[in-house]
């Protein structure tokens, strides 16, 4: 019977001259990380698929690192190289495959779920992480990509969707709790402006789903969303009587910004308790009074 591995792409590549100077027990072992791994790798993971101890896997990953068989993600960190990469020494991996591995247990979120789910046209250069443990430091190049993280209780972890990436399963917050987040935590949405913009484009998708923003903020129990959402839903004419009505009764008390970054200036809502001090909302707002 054909042994299906000498027709694998790692097999049929191994025959190839980018293969000379390796020996048949590197080229096995090389083979073994391929099909273990679909993602980053540290020595530890390698030396249980390898069954080998940890200081020979470290030597071994560091050299095959050094010949281009394998491409460093960060220190003691490792994928892959594809057999079809042409410059294996410059082959990065998919960055969202690299924050579900070194950031884990987290999700994609922020401004890159709301690329992912078409509710804006603005690109950012940074893939936003939200972790369910500490990571220092919040802000990381890894491979030429940029990583902002923010650290989350790992009980706050829910509301994400399952993607696959290159064959690897990778999780990004789903529509309501994109928007749950953004509403939270304005700035990761690049600033209450553009979650005004978001918000919209949210609440006239296929995606928009009341009963789940409601769901999502109430498990979140944060009463700023509420203020917020009702506030802007109000304001941009997003939402019926009902809804508006639901997001009131869970407003708490004091008043939050609309914008936590802004200054502690502005006009206040008292019907949302929020003083709204992005100063072209306070504009207008000024102008509706």
């Amino acid at each position: 019977m054909t042994d299906p591995a000498e027709h694998s792409p790692i097999a049929i590549y191994a025959e190839g001259d980018q293969f000379a100077g390796l020996s048949g027990r590197r080229r096995k072992q090389l083979m073994l990380l391929h099909r273990a791994f679909h993602g980053p790798f540290d020595a530890s993971q390698a030396a249980s698929a390898l069954h080998l101890d940890i200081k020979r896997t470290r030597r071994l990953l560091a050299a095959l690192a050094d010949n281009g068989w394998l491409a460093r993600v960060r220190r003691g960190w490792y994928i892959g190289v594809p057999i079809e990469a042409s410059a294996p020494g410059q082959w990065r991996e998919d960055p969202w495959v690299v924050a579900s591995t070194l950031f884990s247990p987290g999700y994609i979120g922020g401004w890159s779920a709301v690329e992912h789910w078409g509710f804006s046209d603005q690109i950012f250069n940074v893939i936003y992480v939200v972790a369910g443990r500490k990571v220092a430091p919040t802000r990381q190049a890894i491979q030429g990509t940029d990583f902002l993280i923010r650290t989350v209780p790992e009980r706050t972890l829910f509301g994400t969707r399952r993607v696959w990436r290159q064959s690897v399963p990778v999780n990004v917050s789903d529509p309501h709790r994109t928007m749950i987040d953004i509403l939270d935590v304005p700035a990761s949405a690049g600033g209450v402006l553009h979650v005004a913009d978001v918000l919209q484009a949210y609440f006239e998708s296929e995606h928009s789903t009341q009963v789940k923003l409601l769901e999502y903020g109430d498990r979140l129990g944060r009463g700023t969303v509420f203020k917020r959402l009702g506030y802007l839903a109000e304001r941009i004419g997003l939402a019926d009587a009902g809804f508006l009505e639901a997001c009131r009764s869970r407003v708490t008390k004091g008043v939050s910004r609309l914008d936590p970054g802004g200054p502690a200036k502005g006009p206040i809502v008292s019907k949302w308790n929020v003083r709204v001090n992005s100063w072209r909302l306070a504009a207008d707002e000024e102008v509706r009074s």
